[in-house]
């Protein structure tokens, strides 16, 4: 059996490879009437797209999207709505000694370990191309949550991180690393320089929060919200360790420190003093803001020559030739906002079907 769908009541299924010649999503149980067009989608895919500066793969690709079916007279219909995105700017003949060795850290061994044969263009299936689907598939779940507003950024890279007290959110959008503090932007532009010419690559962290998330969404046990979050992140390509809230941090912590206090709000409901459960209890949302923090790994696919065995089981060495983001993570903040949309859109649409039917 093979797993391509994620989600219970608002599910999507991707499509598509790296090096084929398109990829899409296929969204099903989107509520019907929902204002949805191309120009709606496409601004999130421009934030992920490939070639948008120097620190990112120089893959040209528009990544323009079409919208296929379940969009009539520019209103979802309540069938399944399938986005297609055409890959233009393929170059497979970058990959011929992957054909014929494994790239360590790369999913190359696994997936011929699993089937047999792979797709050694880019990776095929486990390319990060895959994402932008996912990204499509984001931007249709936030028309379903519109009380909801997400924002992901990179608070880490290459181990430097950034200064919290100088977080600023319009800085975000001014660099090409969706980075909120100004000056570690700046040193990063150096790490970066230094990294792409080394042939190497590097990891960092991107953190989510999303703001609006009413109290009740989530389910106990089975269907929590953090549970979901995580799984959600857990499928990006290169992301090997979540956080919710605190995180690991929350282990070093006392009980009365990591309490998130509660006085009475002038509307009802309860003031939280704190967030280090970032927004989830019991697998809940408690209407604070819902936070959720990913790493990922550095690129496997990287210039410098690492020790590796070739499919018929030689030693041997290999470099990745062909254009490669020298960090995956700076492309990743879109992708993790999308995972947040779309499983908060599932935890509505859940929480309505149980509760407010």
């Amino acid at each position: 059996m093979s797993w391509n769908s994620f989600g219970r009541v608002f599910r999507f299924t991707t499509w598509g490879e790296s090096h084929g010649p398109a990829l899409g999503v296929v969204v099903d149980g989107c509520p019907p009437g929902l204002t949805l067009a191309e120009a709606d989608i496409q601004p999130w895919l421009d934030k992920r797209r490939p070639g948008t500066s120097r620190f990112t793969t120089q893959r040209q690709e528009p990544d323009q999207v079409r919208i296929l079916s379940g969009v009539f007279e520019g209103r979802t219909t309540g069938t399944p709505i399938s986005l297609m995105i055409e890959n233009v700017d393929q170059r497979s003949k970058d990959y011929s000694e992957v054909a014929l060795a494994y790239r360590p850290g790369h999913a190359d061994y696994a997936y011929d370990a699993k089937y047999g044969f792979r797709d050694y263009r880019g990776g095929g299936r486990s390319s990060a191309r895959e994402t932008a689907a996912r990204v499509a598939a984001g931007a249709v779940a936030r028309a379903v949550i519109p009380e909801v507003s997400i924002r992901a950024y990179l608070v880490e890279l290459g181990g430097d991180a950034i200064d919290r007290s100088a977080f600023d959110d319009a800085e975000i959008d001014r660099n090409p690393f969706f980075c909120p503090d100004a000056a570690a932007a700046q040193r990063w532009e150096a790490i970066m320089d230094r990294t792409r010419k080394a042939g190497s690559s590097v990891g960092a962290i991107v953190e989510c929060v999303a703001t609006g998330v009413p109290a009740g969404w989530g389910a106990p046990v089975y269907a929590k919200l953090d549970s979901e979050l995580a799984a959600a992140a857990m499928s990006i390509n290169a992301v090997k360790g979540v956080e919710i809230g605190d995180g690991f941090a929350a282990a070093r912590l006392t009980g009365e420190q990591n309490a998130d206090p509660m006085r009475p709000g002038a509307d009802g409901r309860p003031e939280f003093l704190a967030n280090h459960a970032g927004g989830v209890a019991g697998g809940i949302a408690t209407g604070q803001p819902v936070v959720l923090r990913v790493a990922m790994k550095p690129t496997s696919s990287i210039l410098t020559p690492v020790e590796t065995i070739s499919r018929t089981g030689e030693a041997s060495e290999i470099r990745t030739k062909g254009r490669h983001d020298p960090c995956v993570g700076i492309r990743a903040a879109p992708v993790v906002e999308a995972m947040m949309a779309l499983v908060l859109a599932d935890q509505k649409m859940l929480h309505r079907g149980q509760v407010e039917g």
